[in-house]
C-alpha cells in the first residue's frame, strides 16, 4: 500500500483540504499556528501530508477556519480513513513481513538504477541471511508482527539479491563506516556481511562507497533513505514507511550526490572494510 503521506496528500485528500480551508478564512499558517498556539511548521507538516494531525487538532482548525458543518462532516470522514489506513499499515507489519517484501520486490525489479544511503545498517541487497534475519527479527520486536514470517520475510529479501545480476540495472550504495562496526549481529555473523561487500565490488555495474570516520560532510546524514528510478524516494522509520516522488525525490537523489563526493571508492573503500574485519576477528 502506498505510505499514509502519500494517502493524505492525493488529490481531494485531507492535507490539501485543510490547505484549502485556511486559505478560503483568509489565514496564513502562522496565524492560524498562532491561533492555536501551535508552531508554524506543524501547519505545513499537516498541509504537506507529512504530519496526520489529532482528532484535536482536526477540530481546531476546523473551529479556527469557521469551517460549515457540511465541511466538519466531509473532514472528519477524511480523517478517520487516514486513521484506519494507518492502523492497517500497522497490522500489516505485524501480520504480513513476507507481504511487505514482496512489495519491495515489485518495486526494485522495475526499476533501472537503485540507489541506497545507510548510515547504521548494511544495505538490505547486500545483506547475508544471517544479518537480514537479525533486521527482521528487529521488525518483529518493534511492530509486533508474528515471528513466524521471519523465516519466509529472511528468504524473500535475499531472493529479491538475485536482481544485482542483471547488469541492464545500475546500483549505487553509500554505507558510513559506523554501520561496518555497528553490531547488530554476532560477531562471526559480521565478519561474513562484510566479506560479502568486499566480493560484491568486483561486479562493474555495482558502485560502493564508503564515507569514513573523520571525514568533513558537506551535508549532514540525517537519515538512511532508498532511491528507486528517478521519483521515488523510500524513508523507513520507527514507526512507519513513507515514499517521495516527483521534487521530493529529486532532492533526496541530490543528497546522495553530495554525500557521494565525500565517499571513497574502489581500492580504498575495500581497504575500510577490511580494517574493520580486522577489529572483529578480536572479538568473533
Amino acid at each position: 500500500m502506498d505510505s499514509i503521506e502519500d494517502w493524505l496528500r492525493r488529490p481531494g485528500g485531507l492535507a490539501g483540504h485543510l490547505r484549502d480551508l485556511r486559505r478560503g478564512a483568509g489565514l496564513t499558517g502562522a496565524e492560524l499556528a498562532r491561533h492555536l498556539s501551535w508552531t508554524q511548521s506543524k501547519v505545513s507538516k499537516i498541509e504537506t501530508g507529512k504530519q496526520m494531525p489529532t482528532d484535536e487538532d482536526l477540530s481546531g482548525w476546523l473551529t479556527t477556519c469557521g469551517a460549515t458543518k457540511a465541511t466538519k462532516a466531509t473532514l472528519t470522514a477524511l480523517l478517520a480513513e487516514a486513521q484506519g489506513l494507518h492502523q492497517e499499515w500497522r497490522q500489516q507489519v505485524r501480520l504480513g513481513q513476507s507481504a511487505i517484501q514482496r512489495n519491495y520486490d515489485q518495486l526494485v525489479s522495475k526499476a533501472s538504477k537503485i540507489r541506497n544511503t545507510e548510515i547504521v545498517y548494511i544495505p538490505g541487497l547486500l545483506q547475508t541471511p544471517s544479518y537480514a534475519r537479525s533486521r527482521i527479527e528487529e521488525g518483529v520486536q518493534l511492530h509486533g508482527a508474528d515471528p513466524d514470517e521471519v523465516g519466509s520475510a529472511t528468504a524473500r529479501r535475499i531472493m529479491r539479491q538475485q536482481v544485482l545480476y542483471d547488469t541492464s540495472k545500475d546500483f549505487e550504495f553509500l554505507v558510513f563506516e559506523g554501520a561496518l562496526h555497528i553490531l547488530l549481529c554476532p560477531p562471526s555473523d559480521m565478519l561474513a556481511q562484510l566479506d560479502r561487500l568486499i566480493n560484491i565490488t568486483d561486479m562493474p555495474h555495482i558502485k560502493l562507497g564508503v564515507i569514513p570516520f573523520g571525514r568533513q560532510l558537506a551535508t549532514a546524514p540525517q537519515n538512511s533513505f532508498l532511491l528507486l528510478g528517478d521519483d521515488l524516494a523510500i524513508v523507513e522509520t520507527f514507526i512507519g514507511e513513507y515514499m517521495f516522488h516527483g521534487g521530493e525525490a529529486a532532492a533526496y537523489s541530490a543528497v546522495m550526490d553530495r554525500l557521494a563526493n565525500d565517499a571513497l571508492y574502489d581500492v580504498e573503500a575495500r581497504k575500510i572494510v577490511q580494517r574493520a574485519m580486522a577489529a572483529l576477528r578480536g572479538v568473533a
